[in-house]
């Protein structure tokens, strides 16, 4: 006797893309910038500021069109990072608007230049170039994996953007600017997304070399000779770096970035404890010898036994910072209340973070960390969700450049290690900064919307459809 019985295929449930949570945060993202630039106005002058309204519909509209280009065509990204770089961007535009409006800093600039030029027009037009560069990343790059082809071309393009600035004049004591047709452009923030491509797609293919031929002692597995070539060349050039452009913050970013890949890749501890011995050789080695670097150390040990001393502003500038986050105390002075102006052109750069800490306090302060915070961690999240080895190190080397960017700029204006040349991720006066972070955004939601996409589901198989059961 013989039964014939029908089965049914189960097709793969469609995972919930969550734009529309994307789309609530970011209302409340735009909600919260024009929320803090009413409260400047209002207190710079009593009354709603002029521009308020043009602020907030120039908001919707670049916050507008990047989300409709995640929802067109990365469906299943990560809903938290678009809003999280909008919220942090737009709260940028309020605290350069806000020392655009100082009388100190006015007069300074016609002193000094004898023209006042305001950043925030120019910061809102780079930001507007970096969500169109955030929405042609999305458009141009279907699949991360085809940057993989780039490795080595990738190479030779981060060096030449690291090496280009020696050919120029230095900027306020450090080679880090190339100046094209009037703008001034900062190489080394797109280098950092171009080397993170080719310390991935390299890693990908030597990690097992890496990670296995090593040989154990005091605890520790000591890489073969023939594989702490990359790793001596990667640290040389951090240091010529640091001795030709005398720029520390992309020597430590490009150092460290390196020192997390390879550690990711390989799992072994030892490259972590190699990389922070040779990094500290060759910090203290170059602060002994370069008057710059050794100028910016001596600010940060002390900044008040220098205040009135120092010619290269470095004491001045840590000192007024540490006096502003103290003024600021817990919930800070509110907003256009402060007194950061006092730092000067570097305000509304490098120093941006001491107006948050002057005018929204500590609170504030742990706020705007919670959102670069949140973004990191997005980022490995992603990493964590990818499919492909490549993925992986590409999300972990932007997340881990985004975070090593954040500490050495958030810990040099706060004290915590020597200041830098860096400018602080979407929050500071910088086009370059602000175009290159909206492209690594760009490159994190699309790796996290091939990652979060549902597997595709198996083609039907004709012995699949009925199944013919024969019983005894």
């Amino acid at each position: 006797m013989s039964v014939v019985t029908n089965t049914t295929t189960i097709g793969a449930i469609d995972a919930p893309s969550r734009r529309n949570t994307e789309l609530m945060l970011m209302v409340f993202a735009i909600a919260i910038s024009v929320f803090a630039y009413a409260n400047v106005g209002l207190a710079l002058d009593g009354k709603l500021p002029s521009g308020m309204f043009g602020y907030g519909a120039g908001l919707i509209l670049l916050g507008g069109v990047a989300h409709l280009i995640v929802r067109k065509f990365a469906r299943y990204a990560d809903p938290l990072l678009l809003p999280l770089a909008t919220l942090l961007n737009g709260l940028g535009l309020v605290l350069i608007w806000r020392l655009d409006q100082s009388p100190r800093l006015i007069r300074r600039a016609e002193i000094l230049y004898g023209v006042f030029t305001p950043s925030a027009p120019r910061q809102l037009m780079y930001s507007a170039i970096g969500v169109a560069l955030f929405v042609g990343v999305l458009l141009l790059l279907k699949d991360h994996r085809i940057l993989q082809r780039y490795t080595y071309i990738s190479m030779v393009v981060a060096l030449f953007l690291l090496i280009l600035p020696m050919f120029f004049p230095a900027k306020f004591g450090a080679r880090i600017w190339i100046n094209i047709a009037g703008f001034s452009i900062q190489p080394g923030e797109f280098a950092k997304i171009i080397i993170a491509v080719f310390f991935a797609g390299y890693l990908m293919v030597k990690r097992d070399a890496l990670a296995l031929a090593s040989r154990r002692f005091m605890g520790l597995y000591l890489p073969r000779g023939r594989d702490l070539g990359p790793i001596l060349v990667i640290w040389a050039l951090s240091i010529l770096i640091l001795v030709f452009e005398t720029d520390l913050g992309t020597s430590l970013l490009f150092f460290g970035l390196f020192v997390i890949m390879l550690y990711v890749a390989t799992e072994r501890t030892s490259w972590i404890v190699f990389g922070l011995l040779m990094s500290a050789a060759g910090a203290v080695g170059v602060a002994t010898f370069e008057q710059h670097v050794k100028s910016r150390v001596n600010a940060w040990q002390d900044p008040f036994a220098c205040f009135s001393t120092d010619t290269s502003g470095a004491c001045e500038q840590i000192g007024n910072a540490i006096m502003s986050f103290g003024s600021g105390g817990t919930l800070g002075s509110g907003w256009g209340q402060g007194h950061s102006d006092l730092i000067g052109f570097a305000a509304n750069a490098d120093f941006v973070l001491a107006t948050v800490g002057d005018e929204l306090g500590l609170a504030g302060m742990m706020a705007v960390l919670l959102l670069y915070g949140l973004i990191v961690e997005r980022g490995i999240r992603t990493a964590l969700a990818a499919r492909d080895p490549f993925g992986k190190l590409l999300a972990i080397g932007l997340s881990g450049a985004f975070a090593i960017q954040v500490f050495v700029v958030a810990g040099g204006v706060m004290g915590l290690i020597p200041l830098t040349g860096m400018t602080m991720p979407f929050l500071a006066a910088g086009g370059s900064s602000v175009i290159a972070n909206w492209a690594l955004i760009g490159i994190l939601i699309r790796i996290s919307d091939t990652a979060r996409r549902p597997a595709p589901t198996p083609a039907p198989s004709t012995d699949a459809e009925m199944t013919q059961v024969v019983r005894p």
